[in-house]
């Protein structure tokens, strides 16, 4: 499966974003889905993930309640609508999917879209 992430860009502390990641190649219905952020210098981290019926979400403590994952399996599209951005959130944000849901491991991943939070 191909991913295609879009939707970063710059934006105020405060405010919010709204990331897509469209699926093409295979069956969008029969993965796990999940975003990822890595910062500069830093280690790539799990901020979201949402089972392949949108069902189950789990969420990083960094954005629970800030952040929401969501699916749309007719468009092939996995969103992660971002709110009350802050600065540390900036990164560069992955999408990703899974053939083997509750595991933590991916097997695709998208060329990532930047996400800049000014202070």
């Amino acid at each position: 499966v191909q991913l295609q992430a879009s939707g970063g860009g710059l934006v105020q502390a405060g405010g919010s974003l709204r990331l897509s990641c469209a699926a093409s190649g295979r069956t969008f219905s029969n993965y796990g889905m999940g975003w990822f952020r890595q910062a500069p210098g830093k280690e790539r981290e799990f901020v979201a993930a949402i089972s392949w019926d949108g069902v189950s979400t789990y969420y990083a403590d960094s954005v629970k309640g800030r952040f929401t994952i969501s699916r749309d399996n007719a468009k092939n599209t996995v969103y992660l609508q971002m709110n009350s951005l802050k600065p540390e959130d900036t990164a560069v944000y992955y999408c990703a999917a899974s053939t083997r849901w509750g595991t933590g491991r991916y097997d695709y991943w998208g060329q990532g879209t930047q996400v800049t939070v000014s202070s």
